[in-house]
């Protein structure tokens, strides 16, 4: 069995310009095609949770990489500009998996006063904060789409109901990579009509 460090990728601060390459490269694929598998339009929310740790091959929560984060970050920015699609960032559990957004997503959401940190909040958020236009925090989202990147556990921050959509590429970097979309209830019984593409 391969021990942890064999298999970590060789990553540092100022990390090799072809690494960050290919997890941008691999960072806006999965978005693009988790933003056109869902079917999001523009305004929506795609939610997105990232260890870095693991993407470099490290157990969560063990080797925070802001160099990673910057370009995941960067790369899900890109493609969810593209599509009108509004970002969210999870940060990690010291800040109560709190959201990092623009606050023209939450208008009328409550923000709380917390600036993430690599080793509070996690890289990512702190990449996503520094990055996004009046970045704001709040405790609680309900997003259309989501991304864990590296078994961060976004749930609790889809709206109901999660369908899970497999992607054609599995992993970022070292990190296992899991989507999903949401789709509106099915209310009513066995005369109730449902509405396809809502499906």
């Amino acid at each position: 069995m391969e021990n942890e460090t064999s298999r970590k990728m060789t990553f540092s601060t100022e990390a090799d310009p072809a690494l960050l390459a290919q997890l941008r490269e691999a960072a806006a694929a999965a978005a693009a095609e988790l933003i056109a598998a869902a079917g999001m339009r523009p305004g929506q929310i795609l939610v997105v949770g990232c260890s870095t740790s693991e993407i470099v091959g490290s157990r969560i929560g063990t080797d925070s990489n802001l160099a990673a984060a910057s370009a995941a970050f960067g790369a899900i920015r890109d493609a969810a500009d593209a599509a009108g699609v509004f970002r969210a960032a999870q940060c990690r559990a010291h800040l109560n998996r709190a959201i990092i957004v623009s606050r023209a997503a939450v208008p009328f959401a409550d923000p709380v006063n917390v600036v993430p940190q690599p080793k509070a909040g996690g890289s990512f958020a702190t990449a996503a904060y520094k990055a996004l236009p009046d970045a704001v925090a709040v405790e609680h989202i309900r997003a259309d789409a989501g991304l864990d990147i590296g078994g961060t556990l976004i749930g609790m921050h889809l709206r109901e109901v999660a369908v899970p959509v497999r992607l054609s590429r599995a992993k970022i970097g070292e990190a296992n990579v899991l989507a999903a979309r949401t789709r509106p209830k099915c209310i009513g019984g066995s005369r109730a009509v449902y509405d396809p593409e809502l499906m």
